[in-house]
């Protein structure tokens, strides 16, 4: 019931904003994805981060016929981990365009029918999507004719100029995203920018820097330290995949003080995943 709450919301209010001149970002409410490409360049080059959900395939494609032109495929998808939100559409998409799915490593058993996520916890205080988590998928997707791991020294397929980080704590291998050059990063699930344990802040999309989604982060020494590495870049613009982006001294700002009170921000008085 939850999960298709969540999917009847997302296709009703999705939507798209660009970042920069060659990110898009697909905000669907629940959950954000990315077009990253330059869609004035005569090649029409891009990559799709992340898929959305399960019903989130119509949108991605209008919007790439919009931005890139009738017909056109993203050289591959990179998936920042293997949540149910973040691959939803990515059977559907990558069978049809027939193209590769990269992901870390630790990630690969969730994504080739080998390993199912934790089921998520219910009891994380926060509000209404936390409640609804119990119906959340957590079972393994295969799509293992199509995946490949990520490049051991950094580079990220199809996207010159970035380079992936290992950001785990939400899951295993979950990774994020930076180009140095203007000092963007596509967080994943490393930090939000909406308390997304509250269905009210997930609807108004109130904006208020959190931690990760508390109902499915495994390992919550890891996630603090990964908010530390990223924060470390100094970065400029910051797109997490729930909430709205961020910029300047706000994102900063923000990341300084989620590190300095991160038990009190981010992380939930009770939960299964606590004692980690």
């Amino acid at each position: 019931m939850g999960n298709k709450l969540l999917e009847k919301m997302s296709k009703i209010t999705a939507t798209s904003k660009e970042a920069v001149s060659d990110i898009l970002v697909l905000e669907f409410t629940i959950v954000n994805a990315c077009l990253i490409g330059d869609p004035m360049s005569d090649n029409k080059d891009f990559v799709l981060v992340d898929t959305g959900l399960e019903n989130s395939a119509d949108f991605i494609l209008e919007s790439i016929d919009k931005r890139f032109g009738k017909g056109n495929k993203p050289q591959c998808i990179i998936l920042t981990h293997g949540h149910f939100d973040h691959v939803g559409s990515v059977v559907k998409l990558s069978e049809q365009w027939d193209v590769p799915v990269y992901i870390h490593e630790l990630e690969l058993p969730y994504v080739i029918g080998k390993k199912d996520y934790p089921l998520a916890d219910p009891s994380v205080d926060g509000g209404g999507v936390s409640r609804m988590s119990k119906s959340f998928p957590h079972t393994s997707i295969d799509i293992e004719d199509r995946v490949e791991i990520l490049p051991p020294d950094g580079s990220v397929p199809g996207m010159s100029g970035w380079k992936w980080i290992h950001t785990p704590g939400h899951t295993e291998g979950h990774i994020s995203l930076f180009r140095e050059i203007d000092r963007v990063i596509i967080a994943g699930d490393v930090f939000s920018t909406t308390k997304q344990e509250s269905l009210i802040s997930v609807i108004t999309q109130k904006q208020e820097i959190s931690g990760p989604p508390a109902y499915l982060t495994v390992d919550w020494k890891a996630a603090k330290e990964s908010i530390i590495n990223l924060r470390q870049l100094n970065p400029y613009i910051a797109i997490p995949s729930h909430g709205k982006s961020m910029r300047g001294k706000q994102v900063t700002d923000h990341l300084d003080m989620l590190i300095e009170h991160f038990d009190e921000i981010a992380k939930s008085e009770q939960g299964k995943f606590l004692d980690k």
